[in-house]
């Protein structure tokens, strides 16, 4: 089969669906080997190649990208406009894997998307109106035309049956995994104080606000770290003398914090996974999850959860697993090796090929 995915979101910072469509990409041109040829795509910026490029570093696959001024309008022009059709810019294909920010039109072969999650029509409230308007469209458009839809949970994919409409023998559970940075091995950062570490950007579903508050009802010189890229709506208030902001951070930097953390904590109410509750786990360092349904799959019984919405429910659970460090640790690493993305590739090929049939 040849299999043209869409890697237009690349162009960004890597964020969590920037690591899951790294990461499945990197999965299936693993499991692809030399039988399959897959081709990633992207209509980006001018300086968007270059971005992808660095992001695709150490996967062995084809990038075709055109440069164009406005992305944006282009993609979202492609899309609506149902012309020209992929196959006029990609060659024939077997496969079309979209990714969020567009629907391209294609003569033939299977239709696939990823839907990380349906936040935008359950909380409009925590997205901005181009995210809004850019997944309800699409949205739509997986439910009519797609032969198969991977979601990166079991929560999702329930979420995408119930709410879309979409047939259950439609949908793929393919849960994400982690870079190789995130393991236990290697140096850890030293912020001077023992330290909490929550990994989110600065927007309202992460509910970084309830655990600022959570943090003062802690005893002592604890520190909360935040690491984060700048988001929107109502910000935390972030000014203690106890609190780090510490901004986007690499891979590298990020495992060192995790590595050199007290506690991991991540309270959003609602996720398609919470990728970075996984990677604290990779990394050795013990997690307390919100209690939300949507983040069972990546807390599994490895982690200690919250209501998310209760200050002091947040921090007697940092309490607790500061005095159960070890064991949370080692249960971590455990469930976090259940996870991997060459299991992510086989069942996007698998799902390509049953679709196919």
């Amino acid at each position: 089969m040849r299999i043209a995915f869409d890697v237009s979101p690349l162009s960004h910072p890597l964020l969590g669906i920037g690591n899951y469509i790294r990461g499945s990409l990197g999965g299936l041109v693993e499991v692809a080997g030399g039988e399959h040829e897959v081709v990633a795509f992207a209509p980006t910026s001018l300086r968007g190649p270059d971005r992808i490029r660095a992001a695709l570093d150490g996967i062995d696959v084809e990038l075709r990208t055109w440069r164009l001024p406005f992305s944006h309008a282009l993609r979202t022009g492609w899309s609506a406009l149902g012309r020209p059709a992929a196959e006029r810019l990609l060659g024939d294909v077997d496969v079309l894997h979209f990714s969020d920010w567009m629907f391209p039109p294609q003569r033939a072969g299977v239709r696939a998307t990823t839907i990380h999650d349906l936040v935008p029509l359950h909380h409009p409230e925590w997205t901005t109106a181009r995210t809004r308007s850019m997944h309800a469209r699409k949205y739509r458009n997986a439910a009519q035309t797609c032969d198969v839809v991977y979601v990166n949970s079991e929560y999702t994919g329930r979420d995408v049956v119930g709410t879309l409409g979409i047939e259950p023998e439609r949908v793929k559970v393919a849960r994400p995994a982690v870079k190789e940075a995130f393991r236990p091995e290697g140096p850890a950062s030293d912020l001077g104080a023992p330290y909490v570490l929550t990994v989110a950007t600065l927007e309202p579903r992460k509910n970084l606000q309830t655990l600022v508050e959570a943090h003062r009802l802690l005893a002592g010189d604890l520190l909360l770290a935040v690491v984060g890229a700048e988001g929107w709506g109502e910000q935390p208030f972030l000014g203690d003398h106890r609190i780090r902001r510490l901004g986007f951070v690499s891979d590298e930097e990020l495992a060192r914090l995790y590595r050199g953390a007290a506690v991991a904590v991540y309270p959003s109410r609602f996720e398609g996974f919470g990728i970075p509750v996984l990677e604290a786990m990779a990394s050795g360092c013990p997690v307390v999850s919100s209690a939300h349904l949507s983040l069972d799959e990546a807390s599994g019984d490895a982690a200690l959860r919250a209501d998310p919405e209760d200050p002091a429910a947040i921090a007697a659970a940092v309490e607790r697993a500061l005095g159960d460090r070890d064991r949370l640790s080692a249960a971590g690493l455990e469930h976090a090796k259940r996870f991997t993305w060459r299991a992510v590739g086989e069942i996007f090929l698998r799902g390509y090929e049953e679709a196919a049939r």
